[in-house]
């Protein structure tokens, strides 16, 4: 086996060398070894074989004439093994026509013998560039997934443990969805994890806020204008048209003209568009995802929202849980918050006081989860000795004076009268909230050893 010198950039491409020929395998192997490949070598075919079924290879470089088990056979092993194996044959003037028939096979590419190593290097770093391309694609959709697949809905409450399971359901559908909910709730991120889990996840997910543009430029945004359509309109696709075999997101939909509300209408039941200022149509291939903060119900009453439209819109409704609703997953929530902003920021954060989690677990959320990011972005952002506390806190969250200089009787007059057991219980379960149900967080607010914490949870079964 030969030692890669990693030459490039990210992991080395691994290359498997089959040849018969011992000194001539070896002779690939060092030319690209040097190069950068990590490469191995098989001394028959047999054994090229059986590296393939134990290991992952992304090159393959076969001689076409070994006995038993040729160049051919090895192809069809590494087609059904390494689907994604850029195969490369070295043949003899004599099987040529051999060769061009392993290309039809899948071959990537052969090479005459006497071999040329300069030659050899450059099909093999344009069968690297392939690989490359196929490694980048598979990691930003592992990033996608990452970002936007269902584990990203943070949340173990029963309303987002309902949610998720919901979504799970609709994902892989071509059904047409609208996601309601008020503001800051994550409307796009669903949408976004609907789209990623779908079948469509590999083509576009262009999102649009209906309730930013005029009627005239919303339309010429959703179905493309042609030159003299109206002033300063020129040759463009629109929304429709850019999201052809994917997904379009219509944000805020309730806020749409009534006149663009038809023109949608009849799109969704035609599949059709045509471009302002056109006649002509243009066929289109896309699953709406749409969403509001408005009650629609209420806006078709009153005439603001056509209810057939709606009802084109409603064939899958998902209401998202505000986060007053939610509000066991603040602790988890301001965890996944503190990771994801000071990687931004390329700050370090230790940890959160507990004085600032409860602060916040006591906030009302009105830009619920929105405004809980917004928060914890800017507590980094200010903070400077790597733990989030109090003072980091924005203004909005000082307490009343009442509270801060008031006797602590006064925030205790609701616990007088009570068995010192229910209030005990009581500030367990309080604890538990605020750390998210972690146990051993919990146990250290206590004061309390964790054996001890498990004993009274099962005491008081919380």
């Amino acid at each position: 086996m030969a030692k890669s010198k990693n030459a490039q950039v990210g992991p080395p491409i691994n290359v498997l060398v089959v040849d018969d020929d011992q000194a001539h395998a070896e002779t690939i192997a060092d030319s690209l070894t040097s190069q950068g490949y990590d490469c191995t070598i098989a001394t028959s075919g047999a054994d090229g074989a059986d590296l393939i079924e134990r290991r992952s290879f992304e090159i393959v470089v076969t001689d076409l004439k070994m006995p038993k088990f040729g160049g051919l056979e090895l192809l069809a092993k590494a087609k059904n093994d390494l689907p994604d194996a850029e195969v490369i044959l070295v043949t003899g003037h004599g099987t040529i026509e051999t060769a061009v028939e392993a290309m039809r096979e899948g071959a990537s590419h052969f090479l005459l013998k006497p071999l040329d190593l300069g030659q050899l290097r450059s099909v093999v770093d344009n069968a690297a560039r392939a690989q490359h391309l196929r490694r980048a694609n598979a990691e930003l959709n592992r990033r996608l997934d990452e970002k936007f697949g269902f584990e990203n809905l943070i949340g173990n409450s029963p309303p987002m443990r309902d949610l998720t399971e919901r979504l799970r359901r609709i994902a892989p559908t071509d059904a047409t969805v609208l996601i309601e909910g008020e503001t800051g709730t994550g409307k796009e991120l669903v949408a976004q994890a609907i789209h990623q889990n779908s079948p469509r996840k590999n083509r576009h997910f262009v999102g649009l806020n209906c309730a930013a543009l005029s009627e005239h430029i919303l339309e010429g945004e959703l179905f493309g204008s042609v030159p003299g359509a109206f002033t300063d309109a020129r040759d463009r696709m629109g929304k429709f048209e850019y999201a052809d075999g994917g997904t379009l997101f219509l944000d805020e939909v309730g806020d749409m003209p009534v006149p663009t509300q038809i023109k949608l209408l009849r799109v969704l039941e035609s599949r059709e568009i045509t471009r302002v200022g056109s006649n002509e149509t243009v066929k289109v291939d896309v699953r709406i995802l749409s969403a509001t903060n408005r009650n629609l119900e209420e806006a078709v009453a009153s005439g603001d929202f056509r209810e057939d439209l709606y009802h084109r819109l409603k064939v899958i409704s998902l209401k998202l849980p505000s986060l007053a609703e939610r509000t066991e997953d603040i602790p988890l929530l301001i965890d996944h918050f503190m990771k994801i902003h000071a990687q931004r920021h390329g700050k370090k954060i230790k940890s959160m006081t507990t004085a600032a989690r409860r602060r916040l677990m006591a906030h009302i959320w009105t830009g619920n989860v929105r405004q809980l990011s917004n928060t914890v972005d800017s507590m980094i952002v200010v903070d400077y000795d790597e733990v989030l506390d109090l003072d980091d806190l924005p203004p909005e969250f000082n307490p009343p004076e009442s509270e801060s200089g008031g006797s602590a009787a006064d925030g205790l007059h609701t616990l007088v009268g009570k068995p010192l057991s229910e209030i005990e219980g009581l500030f367990i379960a309080e604890t538990l909230k605020v750390t998210g149900g972690n146990r051993e967080e919990a146990a250290k607010m206590l004061g309390i050893g964790e054996r001890t914490l498990y004993r009274k949870i099962k005491e008081y079964e919380l």
